[in-house]
């Protein structure tokens, strides 16, 4: 996939993004990651050294407080984006198609992810039916009723596991203000699939 920021474009997108006020770094990068719809989030490594680099060229004035430090925008920054306002609206013009790009991809990432899940679930069931022994009142143990009710358990029991363990996931992602668009996107589209793919082997 292609870089999201050409050659001091991301230098270009602090500024504005400092624009409507003073932000800690996090917060810028935390900006850049709801920018881009979770899809990208620029490292700490990334972005801090292209803040002091700001500063050092008078554009932005940091100010240490306890053990963060905020960053604004000096009168030479106010400058310096009025100056590159054309340029900004091309870099959100590409930034939006960088968006789709990734989205798109993250969407066949999924889907690949769930054509591997299918066929783990095929071979489980395939391995279930040639270990399952139990036996039901009234029912031989080669009843094909028998057979069917062991999958059906199995599969109340896989579901029960999922619904647990990504509540749980999203409990923790939410007490840390993180559940993104792009999670809600891409639970909707692996249930969507999901429940197509199952629905097509019930006859």
């Amino acid at each position: 996939m292609a870089p999201v920021f050409a050659h001091g474009q991301l230098r270009l997108y602090l500024l504005s993004l400092l624009e409507s006020g003073p932000k800690h770094g996090y917060e810028l990068i935390t900006a850049l990651s709801d920018r881009f719809g979770g899809t990208y989030r620029p490292s700490p490594g990334t972005v801090y050294p292209r803040l002091a680099r700001l500063e050092e060229e008078g554009l932005v004035q940091r100010v240490d407080e306890e053990r963060k430090s905020t960053y604004a925008l000096t009168e030479a920054g106010y400058a310096e984006l009025d100056a590159r306002r054309a340029e900004l609206s091309h870099l959100e013009e590409g930034i939006a198609e960088s968006v789709r790009e990734r989205a798109a991809q993250v969407r066949e990432d999924v889907r690949g992810s769930m054509r591997g899940l299918r066929a783990d679930l095929a071979a489980a069931a395939q391995q279930a039916r040639a270990s399952a022994v139990p036996h039901q009142s009234g029912m031989a143990p080669d009843d094909p009723r028998l057979a069917s009710h062991v999958r059906y358990m199995d599969a109340e029991a896989m579901i029960s596991r999922f619904r647990d363990e990504i509540r749980a996931d999203l409990r923790r992602a939410d007490a840390g203000g993180k559940v993104e668009q792009l999670t809600l996107d891409t639970l909707r589209t692996v249930l969507d699939s999901a429940l197509t793919a199952v629905r097509g082997t019930l006859r």
